[in-house]
């Protein structure tokens, strides 16, 4: 049985305490700032995201890891005697899947995985394929078994801004303006690969989310309650740590994990953005 390497995007947004519990190798996507480049979550961190959008009023350009990235990391791990299980973003958001499948192609033992999510939903993936590699279980088997319950994941966040959707495209203005005068904040879900708007939330900050996070579980029988993400792009400790709360006593979830969203993921949903992430039974 060959050694298992997984490998993963920095759309994943798992903390390097976690790479490292997983022994992931982490590929950054590429951040364009007027024309200066920078490494996702290596070389920049979403402050510096916020404080560019803040100045110029320009979304930053991301960039899709190149084939050619792929075809180096696959080659690294495969020619150490490696299989490699390799999870991206979904292919509805960014063309690293494809690029990746096509470099996997050149391999008999590189497994792509297309998450159809982002952030720590495809971060469960990542978590999940490193406790079966540990369990002993063979690349084919773990990329089969990660295809299957890839369909399981809940992922979603509410939004504190529609300034950043409509910067890129994603929103009307006159919606954006709507939502600010009304004080709304809506909820986006991730199914299917895609995003899709769920419900709307009023009030401030603390009053949104922590609507957002019951609306989101209360009431439901089918929560998976081993692990819970609460991933967000910058909100105020004490919120943060009101929801771990929450999910942990009133919910029941056992493990619950901050983590913040990396530069890719920033982009799009702007600053003191949260979610809760999970599985499903």
């Amino acid at each position: 049985m060959n050694k298992i390497k997984i490998t993963c995007d920095s759309t994943c947004d798992l903390t390097p305490e976690l790479y490292a519990r997983c022994k992931a190798d982490v590929m950054p996507l590429e951040i364009n700032l007027g024309g200066e480049f920078y490494r996702d979550s290596v070389d920049i961190t979403a402050e510096k995201v916020f404080e560019y959008v803040s100045e110029t009023g320009v979304l930053p350009k991301t960039a899709a890891i190149s084939m050619a990235s792929y075809q180096k990391l696959f080659a690294k791990y495969t020619n150490l005697g490696y299989d490699v299980i390799h999870i991206n973003i979904s292919s509805e958001f960014s063309a690293c899947h494809q690029n990746a499948v096509i470099a996997a192609s050149e391999f008999e033992n590189v497994y792509v995985i297309d998450s159809r999510n982002l952030s720590s939903g495809s971060g469960h993936l990542v978590l999940a394929a490193a406790e079966m590699a540990e369990a002993g279980l063979e690349a084919p088997e773990i990329a089969d078994k990660l295809n299957e319950i890839k369909e399981k994941l809940d992922v979603s966040f509410v939004l504190q801004t529609l300034e950043y959707l409509k910067k890129g495209g994603r929103c009307s203005s006159i919606a954006a303006l709507g939502a600010s005068i009304l004080q709304l904040c809506p909820e986006i879900e991730v199914a299917e690969g895609t995003m899709r708007a769920k419900r709307k939330y009023r009030g401030k900050m603390k009053k949104t989310i922590n609507d957002y996070v019951k609306g989101r579980l209360a009431g439901r029988d089918d929560l998976d309650t081993k692990r819970i993400f609460v991933t967000h792009s910058g909100v105020p400790a004490e919120i943060v740590e009101e929801v771990k709360a929450t999910v942990a006593n009133e919910y029941g979830f056992e493990e619950v994990i901050e983590t913040r969203a990396g530069c890719t993921v920033s982009s799009h949903c702007g600053p003191e953005c949260l979610g809760v992430l999970f599985f499903t039974k």
